[in-house]
């Protein structure tokens, strides 16, 4: 069984259409890169991933379950995080990671708050309140925030943006880690190609709401004659064809 399945979907609005036919799987276990340029339709994508919007037409299946008719049971095993939404800002971040922890009804929940803080190097912050935090601390307190409930599915915007390297190689090994503990599946949009390269089994490669190419990044390279995913992801973008 897929972790996901995408068929055929389509997002249209009244002026544009953001999504296409849209079609692909990801496996369980395995992490599948969604790039694509600005405008390309990956952030709708994954909105309708998390049944935050209706598609107008096509099947999306999460984990076994059919989002159109049991989407809780699928959102009760997932997770997903960006650092382009704010948590409260009012609210520390110890309690911002209990608010979402209840909704989630994780056991044991201070203790996984712990295990969590300590990992992501958060335990000095977990008093201060989530507005005060700069960039890259709020990457951190979302990343955290994913893995509250132990997800089976992990879908990841810019997981590493705002981190220094040091931080950004921590928080890779991190996912790659909880992967291998865990067995999970991670879907993952992100423009750090290098980070694309080290993470994911598979790439989807989108454009104007369509599937461009797909394929492991080596597959890629190897095919565009490039010297890595950065230069096959600019010709693709540049590339007038679809």
């Amino acid at each position: 069984m897929e972790a996901i399945r995408v068929e055929n979907l389509v997002k249209r609005y009244p002026k544009a259409l953001a999504v296409d036919n849209l079609s692909f799987t990801l496996e369980r276990g395995q992490i599948l890169g969604l790039l694509g340029g600005n405008g390309a339709g990956k952030t709708t994508t994954i909105s309708m991933l998390l049944g935050l919007l209706v598609p107008t037409s096509g099947r999306i299946t999460v984990l076994g379950h059919d989002m159109a008719k049991n989407r809780f049971a699928a959102l009760a095993r997932m997770n997903f995080s960006s650092p382009y939404i704010s948590l409260p800002g009012r609210l520390t971040v110890r309690e911002n990671l209990e608010v979402y922890g209840h909704l989630y009804n994780v056991p044991k929940l201070k203790t996984r708050i712990g295990q969590l803080a300590e990992q992501f190097r958060l335990t000095e912050l977990l008093t201060r309140p989530a507005g005060d935090l700069s960039a890259g601390q709020k990457t951190r307190v979302a990343l955290a925030k994913s893995l509250l409930n132990q997800p089976d599915l992990l879908l990841l915007d810019e997981p590493t943006a705002s981190l220094d390297p040091d931080t950004g190689d921590y928080v890779r090994t991190a996912l790659e880690d909880y992967r291998v503990a865990t067995g999970a599946s991670i879907l993952l949009a992100s423009h750090n190609m290098a980070e694309v390269e080290r993470l994911c089994d598979h790439v989807l490669m989108m454009k104007q709401g369509r599937v461009a190419d797909h394929g492991a990044p080596e597959d890629l390279i190897t095919r565009y004659g490039r010297e890595d995913m950065e230069e096959v992801f600019l010709h693709i973008a540049r590339s007038e064809a679809i």
